[in-house]
């Protein structure tokens, strides 16, 4: 009588180690690959961005049609690419600024060519009296111009330049990829769901391809609120720098994109871009490359520049980040601090950075497949996480 069941409790195991063998497997394949991976995730997350651009240009008419989908979709890669480019383009002129000041401040100085001549020449004799093994002609810029001759070769200088050539080779196909990819994905938001309903057994093909459905609904309004947070904040910095602290338009603007971008990393961004950009405003209010120059008392130029950010960081912390963390994935704000302790704590700022879709990615699998446990079931219950479905 107790052989079948010794059976069963073999085939249960082997079973157990089947999918833990298929799963070790998966995991070493996904780390292989994982540049096409990124690829591929980076492309998933385009197309969420574009759901909302495409459904606007679904309900445009040309001649009383509606446009073809492969054109609706290279214009809504364009848009996205246009808006992220125009984003890193705003940047180049703070960094423009600045070079400008250090530039205008070595000009300002009372250093110039002669006295760099004159103080070389004082170095020279002072080293050949401590040190007369050196030789009467000895010179310091002549044995620091054939150290960098030894040091710096041209094979080394070839080097670096082939590294570079690399790099952005790589990122010009890891662009490409993505934007293919892309391509297909917005074209198609049924493709990921019928990926995935492919290699899923058959009994929870249904459940899994509705559980893709509500992961792509509720990334899809994570970034496009957080894409929303972003231009926010970065409206209102931009206002506020360029009204009231008056740095000038394309300073400010600058200034503005960069703690907006900052501001994608969950608590501690905001005050990373407050404090960048405090510096930032600082370093352009005082200097001959700011548009308007310095004309107030440092301190009540740096108050103006604090109260600027902590107004923008109110209006985000009560306005923006409920709608976003909040309502856009259906968790609690509490559950989200909990998360995003454990992914800084164990991944650091990119932990951070990619909590929040993957605890959404869990969660709704979680709610889709595990409801029978006792804890995911009050843990989804107590935040009302009902299907996205009835949402409509």
């Amino acid at each position: 009588m107790m052989q079948p069941k010794e059976e069963r409790s073999i085939d249960r195991l082997a079973r157990y180690t089947m999918w833990a063998v298929a799963a070790a497997a998966a995991v070493a394949v996904c780390w292989y690959f994982r540049s096409i991976l990124v690829y591929i995730i980076v492309a998933a997350v385009v197309s969420l961005l574009g759901r909302p651009i495409m459904k606007l240009l679904r309900k445009a008419r040309l001649k009383g049609k509606g446009l073809p989908e492969w054109l609706m979709s290279i214009l809504t890669i364009l848009l996205i690419l246009g808006l992220f480019l125009g984003i890193i383009t705003q940047i180049i002129p703070v960094v423009s600024s600045i070079i400008q000041t250090v530039s205008g401040n070595l000009q300002a100085s009372s250093i110039n060519a002669s006295e760099i001549t004159r103080w070389l020449e004082k170095a020279n004799i002072w080293l050949i009296d401590r040190f007369p093994a050196l030789g009467r002609d000895f010179k310091v810029q002549q044995a620091f111009g054939s150290w960098i001759t030894n040091e710096f070769d041209v094979s080394s200088v070839t080097s670096v330049v082939g590294s570079v050539a690399s790099i952005l080779g790589s990122l010009a196909i890891g662009v490409f990829c993505v934007v293919f990819i892309s391509f297909f994905f917005v074209k198609d938001d049924k493709l990921f769901s019928r990926i995935i309903g492919s290699i899923v057994p058959d009994k929870v093909e249904d459940e899994a391809i509705q559980a893709i459905g509500d992961i792509e609904h509720l990334l899809t309004r994570y970034f496009v609120g957080l894409l929303i947070e972003v231009m926010g904040v970065a409206t209102l910095n931009f206002l506020g720098l360029s009204l009231i602290a008056k740095l000038g338009f394309y300073p400010a603007l600058g200034i503005a994109f960069i703690t907006g971008i900052l501001n994608v990393i969950p608590y501690v961004g905001p005050w990373i871009g407050a404090a960048i950009g405090t510096v930032l405003g600082l370093v352009l209010k005082y200097s001959s490359a700011a548009a308007t120059g310095a004309g107030l008392n440092f301190w009540v130029v740096l108050a103006t520049l604090i109260a600027i950010f902590l107004f923008t960081q109110m209006v985000d912390n009560f306005l923006f980040q409920p709608m976003i963390y909040s309502k856009s994935i259906k968790s609690s704000p509490l559950e989200i601090f909990i998360v995003l302790l454990v992914a800084g704590s164990a991944g650091g700022i990119l932990g951070m950075l990619v909590a929040i879709p993957a605890y959404t990615v869990v969660r709704v699998i979680a709610a889709r497949f595990f409801m029978k446990v006792k804890p995911i079931r009050r843990l989804i219950q107590a935040t009302g996480s009902e299907s996205v479905k009835e949402e409509g």
